[in-house]
């Protein structure tokens, strides 16, 4: 019997350092390399977080000077 279904390509992955939030109600994280902060809070709660690694897929930041950048201007809306 035919199948239409192709193969999926198997995506390379590999043990990354996260942030992950500490608050058990919240599923926040965000990938090291990506965080704009030393030592970040959660975007969600506003709790702190800790470092772990999990196995996640291959990504290539090529922006690594992201913790030395600011935040960018606060826009105060009225």
């Amino acid at each position: 019997m035919y199948s239409r279904k192709s193969t999926m390509e198997s995506i390379p992955e590999e043990m990354t350092e996260v942030w992950a939030c500490t608050n058990d109600g919240c599923k926040g994280w965000i990938r090291d390399d990506f965080a704009f902060e030393a030592e970040p809070v959660c975007q969600l709660c506003k709790s702190p977080m800790v470092k772990e690694t999990r196995m996640l897929p291959l990504l290539v930041n090529t922006n690594k000077k992201q913790k030395s950048l600011g935040k960018g201007i606060l826009i105060d809306r009225k």
